[in-house]
């Protein structure tokens, strides 16, 4: 059963779907950033999608492939990065976003907070979000312009690196990067279709300003800041 038709049974037994505020995006737009500063603020909690879809969920993952007889161990990386090109890259990574938005679904629901929980993640996709809130308001999709995307691989080792062993690194990461932007540009028609408002970051605000932003679009959401810090 679909996360809609799950939210429609009333599986969310602590109202937490039903109050939370998203943040999905490109990668590198600074959606963890943002979150994290939104919490601080504002005295919420910061779900990164992110940090679970890479260890607790990946159980999951391998757990499903046993269950549908599939291959459980990981498929060679020049084969993933190499051999295949962006747009089947692309493709695949959106062709996964349902089901891992699902294992986000079940993260959340087990979550009891006074006040809204911030999620945010390049999985956090518009069209599966869409449905879970009552407002497309409840959402903010944050992309990088190139020039920005640029940056971020010149000062994040963690954007500039892989993370894998292959036969041809450079190409790796140019189809790597292609696929990012495909997987935004996905990410920013199905917002603007959807009426979610779409954020592009451009490196002339900082974080801080752009958490502001953010804010001022969850501002109906938001309690009053804590000044406790």
């Amino acid at each position: 059963m679909t996360s809609h038709g799950s939210l429609a049974n009333g599986e969310d037994p602590f109202g937490t779907l039903r109050r939370a505020l998203w943040i999905g995006g490109g990668q590198w737009a600074g959606k963890s950033t943002v979150a994290r500063l939104l919490a601080v603020q504002y005295g919420v909690t910061a779900y990164h999608y992110d940090h679970h879809d890479a260890r607790g969920h990946n159980d999951r993952r391998i757990a499903r492939r046993v269950a549908r007889g599939e291959p459980v161990a990981e498929p060679d990386p020049d084969e993933v990065w190499v051999r295949t090109g962006p747009e089947e890259m692309a493709a695949a990574t959106l062709a996964g976003f349902p089901v891992r938005f699902e294992w986000a679904l079940d993260d959340l629901r087990a979550l009891v907070s006074g006040r809204p929980i911030i999620a945010e993640g390049w999985g956090l996709r518009p069209e599966l979000v869409a449905p879970v809130v009552d407002s497309p308001r409840r959402m903010v999709v944050m992309v990088p312009t190139p020039g920005f995307r640029r940056h971020q691989l010149r000062e994040l080792p963690r954007a500039a690196s892989l993370g894998h062993s292959v036969s041809d690194p450079a190409r790796a990461q140019a189809n790597r990067l292609a696929r990012d932007r495909l997987v935004a540009e996905d990410a920013v028609r199905a917002a603007r279709r959807l009426g979610v408002r779409v954020i592009e970051v451009d490196g002339s605000r900082d974080a801080a300003a752009i958490a502001e932003m953010v804010a001022d679009h969850f501002s109906p959401y938001l309690p009053e800041q804590d000044h406790m810090l």
